[in-house]
């Protein structure tokens, strides 16, 4: 469904998290507040020289679109843990933002997933 996050987990696809301030189709019953969860990943040795040969091509660098997805999914999952802890069955609003810690020559990336957890029911 378009709008929504697309999950690998069960569990958590049975979570409705989206980007946009309500979750059509339900009404907001209760505002719990700020969730987020956070991914940070480091760029192996291994993966630094594979980047650096791919970018020579150009082009994509397939060594760490695939670590950045895993760390898209890991931060959105840890965010959606944090929402039912504390009782809500939805996250709306969610931010996806990535930064680069410790300066220019960082191999660390931390990639956050911020939204407002909510509780819903269908209309």
């Amino acid at each position: 469904r378009e709008g929504f996050f697309q999950m690998e987990s069960q569990k958590d696809s049975e979570f409705k998290v989206v980007t946009i301030p309500d979750v059509p189709g339900f009404k907001i019953t209760k505002v719990i507040g700020l969730v987020n969860g956070l991914s940070p990943r480091t760029r192996g040795i291994g993966g630094v020289i594979r980047g650096a040969l791919q970018s020579i091509g150009g082009g994509e660098i397939t060594a760490f679109t695939s670590e950045i997805e895993k760390a898209r999914v890991d931060a959105v999952s840890r965010a959606i843990r944090q929402a039912r802890k504390r009782g809500a069955n939805a996250i709306v609003g969610l931010d996806m933002e990535t930064s680069d810690m410790g300066g220019e020559a960082s191999y660390i990336t931390l990639v956050s997933a911020t939204g407002t957890a909510v509780v819903i029911e269908a209309v």
